[in-house]
């Protein structure tokens, strides 16, 4: 399916924590013959510490110019797909320099889907911190609160993962990136 490449060289999934953007990242990145690279990944690399450690030891704001910086070095790629953290969007300079590099394709799903799924990746706990004082499907409801408007306003497009397979999410994606 590596047919006629879409207009644009890059592209970037957003949603949050548990929306399947890893994933369905690495699905759309074999269809296309593009490279997928995930942004937590780029900053632990770059801050030889896991994501829970940066947050538990320097805090949210220091992980958050990490986050800025590795973002920023991902939007010069090409022929790449990025699978953004959770908060990428967080800033408005990120969210301003994303929409300028290429779409950014909001991965949705309801709070009580994207719990469960948080809750059955046993990595999640040990790589990513909480968020808040709660756990669960309480963290997960009172987050999505906060950036629900903050995903709409930086998507190019939102594609709903609720009880879909990831690659018939790829096969949307890469439908929608071609007809563009």
């Amino acid at each position: 399916m590596n047919a006629s490449p879409p207009q644009t060289e890059l592209l970037f999934l957003t949603g949050y924590r548990g929306s399947g953007k890893s994933t369905v990242a690495r699905l759309i990145a074999a269809r296309l013959g593009w490279e997928c690279v995930d942004s937590d990944d780029v900053i632990e690399a770059e801050a030889s510490l896991p994501i829970a450690q940066i947050f538990a030891e320097q805090g949210e704001p220091a992980f958050r110019d990490l986050e800025e910086r590795a973002v920023a070095g991902l939007c010069t790629r090409c022929q790449t797909v990025v699978a953004l953290g959770g908060g990428a969007v967080l800033r408005p300079a990120t969210r301003a320099r994303l929409r300028a590099a290429g779409p950014v394709v909001w991965l949705t799903a309801s709070a009580t889907t994207l719990a469960q799924r948080i809750a059955g990746d046993t990595a999640s706990d040990v790589r990513r911190p909480r968020l808040t004082g709660l756990s669960g499907l309480a963290e997960v409801e009172q987050v999505l609160a906060t950036r629900e408007p903050i995903y709409r306003e930086c998507a190019t497009v939102a594609i709903d993962g609720e009880g879909r397979d990831p690659a018939a999410i790829a096969d949307e994606v890469v439908d929608w990136l071609r007809g563009r």
